[in-house]
């Protein structure tokens, strides 16, 4: 009989670990939680840690730091780790971690549940068990599983609030998926990775996602710098279209004048953002605005808070985004 993988699990809370409690759900691991792992324990060998027991909408940057620490510290002896994390803002933890653990040595899989697993109806135990597939599957990321799929964590978005096939793969195929064959891994998915891992958890508070609307006040800039803003990722519309009449250029011009780095993506869930299409796009790269090409939000947004808490300069961010990292941008 082949020996078991060593599976470490993370715990953060979320609605996989909650119970019901006097003004709704709480997060806090039950017997339940305990009662599924005793029956994965049968394939594999596993050793949970707690690391925080938080509503995900609680979970900030600084928490995102505390796992991806955590995983570092802790990954030696183990063939892979699940993180279990509530859905609410798990696309953005998985995505930040991706940045802050560069070259990672071993899976690491996020992954939660819409039903607590209190619940009889649960979809929690399924993704459990994709979960722990992939990470003993032996192949080096950060992902995220859920609904029988697996997809790059920089890569995923929460698309449903309370469907079980909550989070969707964005302009990228997924990375595994569990059908009648078992796990089945699409290889070309996978992230390549050449450097030794390691830890880079610093990260900038200082960014701010605006999504573009039409009639949009241009003064949103110059607060924004006013306020100490480094960054700005902006959703603009269809292929990065931006209000440049009515002095909607100043503003941006300002705000990148002052070494704001600006991103531009689109507030359409798929395709990618293309500023040299339209004149608007064009003279937005004339400002040295940066193009989010086709990465989510969630990614845009993460990439660049780890890039300026990194210490780079606007020139260094703009050649940082012309590199694909882990996946998270097609070039």
């Amino acid at each position: 009989m082949a020996q078991k993988k060593k599976i470490l699990l993370l715990t953060t809370g979320g609605t996989i670990a909650s119970v019901p409690g006097g003004q709704g759900l709480e997060p806090r691991r039950s017997q339940v939680m305990e009662r599924e792992l005793e029956q994965l324990r049968t394939y594999y060998e596993i050793t949970v840690r707690d690391v925080m027991c938080l509503d995900s909408s609680n979970i900030r940057p600084q928490e995102w730091q505390t796992i991806a620490q955590r995983i570092f510290a802790e990954r030696p002896g183990f063939d892979g780790v699940v993180v279990s994390h509530g859905t609410d803002t798990m696309a953005y933890t998985a995505s930040a971690v991706t940045f802050m653990l560069p070259d990672i040595d071993l899976p690491v899989v996020f992954t939660g549940s819409q039903l607590p697993l209190a619940d009889m109806l649960s979809d929690g135990p399924d993704n459990l068990r994709t979960a722990f597939a992939m990470a003993a599957a032996g192949h080096r990321g950060v992902f995220l599983a859920f609904d029988r799929k697996v997809m790059l964590g920089c890569r995923a978005v929460k698309v449903r609030a309370a469907g079980f096939s909550a989070f969707e793969s964005v302009n990228a195929r997924y990375a595994a998926q569990v059908g009648s064959l078992g796990l089945t891994v699409d290889r070309r998915v996978l992230p390549r990775f050449t450097g030794q891992p390691r830890l880079c958890p610093e990260i900038s508070q200082n960014v701010f996602l605006l999504k573009l609307t039409p009639g949009l006040n241009p003064r949103i800039f110059d607060m924004l710098a006013a306020m100490g803003c480094q960054g700005i990722v902006i959703e603009a519309f269809g292929l990065g279209g931006v209000n440049v009449l009515h002095q909607g250029l100043r503003g941006i011009r300002r705000a990148v004048e002052d070494g704001v780095c600006i991103v531009v993506t689109t507030q359409c869930l798929y395709d990618s953002a293309n500023l040299e299409v339209y004149q608007v796009g064009t003279r937005l790269l004339e400002l040295g605005v940066i193009q989010g090409r086709d990465m989510t939000s969630e990614a845009a947004m993460t990439k660049l808070m780890w890039a300026l808490g990194q210490g780079m300069d606007r020139q260094a961010v703009m050649e940082l985004f012309d590199r694909n990292l882990a996946g998270e941008v097609t070039l």
